[in-house]
């Protein structure tokens, strides 16, 4: 069962059963699934979806705008991190990625295009290792 949850920047939908370490920022609409354990100081932006089974290490970071500008109009790209993922300490996932199933991502990585299910990726930029 997915939970709703409301703070300061919006709604976002949580399973149960999901954990979160101190100072992570969670967007608005954000979408995190069953059992997850996120980390601490990780960034979720509008836009991200995280299935059941989860790991997101600290201070990893997803964004969400290819062309980000101070001022102006933005473009959502939506990021989609499959069951079992597991993201490494530090690593930068750029937006309208999917990461697959069962995928592991090392700390560090930066993540620039869709990451196969099973696979280990890692380095900048992540590359199938």
């Amino acid at each position: 069962m997915k939970i709703p949850y409301q703070n300061f920047w919006g709604k976002q939908t949580i399973g149960q059963g999901s954990t979160f370490g101190a100072f992570v920022d969670i967007g608005d609409g954000v979408v995190i699934g069953s059992n997850c354990k996120i980390e601490c100081f990780v960034s979720i932006p509008p836009g991200v979806t995280l299935e059941d089974d989860v790991f997101v290490g600290p201070q990893a970071c997803f964004t969400n705008d290819k062309h980000p500008r101070a001022r102006g109009e933005w473009k959502m790209s939506k990021t989609l991190v499959k069951q079992g993922a597991s993201i490494g300490a530090n690593a930068t996932i750029l937006p309208g990625i999917v990461i697959g199933r069962n995928a592991t991502i090392g700390s560090g990585s930066v993540v620039t295009k869709d990451v196969p299910d099973n696979e280990t990726w890692a380095g900048n930029p992540a590359k199938k290792i």
